[in-house]
């Protein structure tokens, strides 16, 4: 699942804002600003999947080891 350093990391990879991230998850600005400034002790499910599925569905691939989430990369080697 993304972490606030991931979802940062992933928006400037992109070169997104929060207001674009916002814009195609439809997740509100808002939730995102406080996920990425971990002022959100637990966000919802939901949100998170959002946020990925968007990031995926923009290219990004978030790598993991035994099950931790570790970094990203674009999917297509480009980056």
């Amino acid at each position: 699942m993304i972490t606030p350093t991931l979802c940062r990391a992933a928006r400037v990879l992109l070169g997104w804002k929060q207001d674009d991230l916002a814009e195609r998850s439809d997740v509100g600005l808002s939730a995102i600003r406080q996920f990425e400034g971990g002022k959100t002790t637990s966000p919802h499910r939901t949100t998170l999947k959002a946020l990925q599925a968007t990031f995926e569905d923009a290219g990004i691939e978030f790598l993991t080891r035994d099950g931790k989430p570790v970094g990203l990369q674009f999917r297509d080697g480009r980056g």
